[in-house]
């Protein structure tokens, strides 16, 4: 059975946060929250609130055990991104882009995840 969980408009790039969703990719949600515990960056406490999340709605809506959990796909979708503009020399304006981005955690039970393959 699959379980996610979604994070939307984090305030930072999708490519920042891909380095950290490749660390957690295909690992168990134990160890994957305990990795993440030691990235020294921004993005990494927010996948953590996230992958916690994941986890809380496998236990409470599906009955299933964290241990048996693993991560079968984290990615950052890119957001809405807010345009801003500073003023810049002779009159004219330089545009500024701050990128949002949506974190997706899909996790599953190591039952299903065997019987597929």
């Amino acid at each position: 059975m699959e379980v996610q969980a979604l994070t939307r408009n984090v305030r930072i790039s999708p490519k920042r946060a891909q380095d950290v969703m490749r660390v957690i990719r295909g690992r168990p949600a134990p160890e994957a929250l305990e990795l993440l515990r030691f990235i020294p960056r921004k993005i990494a406490r927010l996948v953590h609130k996230t992958l916690t999340s994941a986890v809380a709605n496998a236990e409470n809506n599906h009955n299933l055990a964290s241990a048996n959990l693993v991560v079968k796909s984290a990615f950052a979708e890119q957001g809405p991104v807010l345009k801003r503009f500073r003023p810049a020399s002779r009159g004219s304006a330089h545009s500024i882009h701050k990128t949002t981005t949506h974190i997706r955690i899909v996790l599953s039970d190591n039952d299903n995840s065997t019987a597929a393959e």
